[in-house]
């Protein structure tokens, strides 16, 4: 087997290998959510009111319910306790 010797010389004339830059992930993240957000269908200023209108009135709805189901509770809390003296 002949064996092949490479000399100084001859390395430093072969091209060098570029080093391959690994892409930034951040860089890369904020590109595709740029690209995804250009892909989304936003809802118009009428769209807004109206869910919002719809959503404070679920909570004032929620609100009440809870309400007056502590009431009742508090109410059956005492109930019990002056049957008990």
């Amino acid at each position: 087997m002949a064996e092949e010797k490479v000399t100084k010389a001859e390395a430093a004339a072969k091209p060098a290998k570029k080093k391959q830059r690994k892409p930034n992930r951040i860089a890369k993240w904020f590109r595709e959510l740029k690209s995804e957000l250009k892909k989304v269908v936003w809802p118009s200023r009428k769209q807004i009111i109206n869910n919002t209108i719809v959503v404070l009135v679920l909570v004032v709805v929620a609100a009440v319910v809870v309400w007056a189901f502590d009431q009742l509770a508090a109410q059956g809390i005492h109930a019990l306790i002056s049957i008990g003296g």
